[in-house]
């Protein structure tokens, strides 16, 4: 089978919630990063084959396919189409294994993969309360079937992130300290300008604005979303506004380009777990990537695995024995934010970046989903 590189890969800053790109639309704030990588890359635009964006809540500004909304507001040929995918957490780190699959079965040459998310305009679970002045409260607990299988209490992710908590052992104390790491390591980035190769400003924000100023002190002084639970927001991932975009292309648009590949995608892949444990199913979908592409963790340079909630990451690395100090290396969601549909693709160029800056090889990049599911990318940066 052919093989799918990745020759760019760029985000936004992330804009905290009611932050610097928070009255940015969201059709001007994908075409950012499009504008971007179109303009640094010698393809004509009328070239481009596709362009894949992941998006979640899909409702206002983000409805109408946002793909195709953000190429044509970008300025760039209206001859290219765009598709818009919902996997949840993980919408665009699957348009990057939709993009690499269509250039892998020689379908296409040229895909941009990415995402866009704008969570201060629209909140999260927007679409799944859009329906209640039809008389649907949420997308589950109408459904008989739905009900008969997994009653009729939706879905949680709070309620999954305290679940996995308790099942793991994980204390809040540990949660907090892996959150004070996050955004000690992230600020430490940020100082060291580790992240201006991959941040392209936008709306006179420069570099994340998402990091905070906190402590082991302060964060223990926070009450917990339930009550008796040990999760609350300083342990969680925050809401902000962002996009991403990696650019896809065959071993042919190579030669016929002149582009100097970054990273061969090694591996893709996804598997799910229970819906209503929701977040652990990057465990099982570890394992099943390592089987599948014949490597074992030990192969694995760096790994990105999204902090949804501090318990997400740190079960993760109990069950696989996978090092802490190879895993999230520049801090995570929890400081860096997790724009939704931006968020694999915003990951994924980070973890290119940092292959580069440390000469690593391979990296992994792993994420919980909503529906109990997760992806799993390997790169092997050339």
């Amino acid at each position: 089978m052919a093989d799918a590189y990745i020759v760019d890969a760029v985000r936004s800053p992330t804009g905290r919630r009611k932050g610097g790109l928070s009255d940015v639309h969201g059709a001007d704030l994908g075409a950012h990063v499009l504008k971007t990588i179109v303009g640094r890359n010698a393809i004509p635009d009328d070239e481009y084959d596709d362009v894949v964006f992941g998006c979640v809540d899909t409702i206002g500004p983000l409805a109408g396919d946002i793909a195709r909304t953000c190429w044509l507001t970008a300025g760039l040929s209206d001859v290219v189409p765009g598709t818009t995918v919902d996997r949840q957490c993980g919408s665009s780190q699957q348009a990057v294994h939709f993009a690499a699959q269509a250039v892998m079965s020689g379908v296409m040459d040229v895909v941009v993969a990415g995402g866009v998310q704008t969570m201060t305009q629209i909140p999260i679970s927007s679409a799944m309360l859009a329906a209640q002045p039809m008389g649907f409260p949420d997308p589950f607990s109408g459904s008989p079937g739905w009900v008969a299988r997994y009653g009729a209490e939706p879905p949680s992710q709070f309620t999954s992130a305290q679940m996995i908590a308790d099942k793991w052992k994980i204390s809040r104390e540990q949660m907090e300290a892996f959150a004070l790491r996050s955004h000690t390591l992230a600020q430490q980035a940020i100082d060291e300008g580790r992240f201006e190769r991959e941040v392209a400003p936008l709306n006179g924000v420069d570099m994340d604005e998402t990091v905070r100023n906190t402590s082991m002190e302060k964060m223990a002084e926070l009450e917990p979303l339930a009550e008796g639970g040990t999760i609350t927001a300083a342990v969680s991932s925050q809401t902000c506004d962002g996009s991403s975009a990696v650019l896809v292309v065959s071993e042919g648009a190579l030669k016929r380009y002149n582009l100097a590949p970054r990273a061969r995608i090694v591996h893709m892949s996804v598997r799910a777990d229970d819906p209503i444990w929701m977040l652990t199913a990057p465990i099982p979908a570890t394992e099943y990537a390592m089987k599948k592409s014949a490597m074992t963790l030990d192969n694995i340079d760096l790994v990105e695995i999204n902090e949804a909630f501090a318990s997400v990451p740190l079960a993760w690395l109990l069950e696989t024995g996978y090092p802490l100090e190879k895993t999230n290396v520049n801090g995570g969601a929890i400081a860096l934010g997790h724009p939704l549909g931006a968020t694999g693709t915003k990951l994924m160029t980070t973890l290119l970046h940092e292959l580069e800056r440390s000469g690593g090889t391979y990296g992994m990049q792993t994420m919980c989903e909503g529906g109990g599911q997760a992806n799993v990318t390997i790169l092997e940066r050339l």
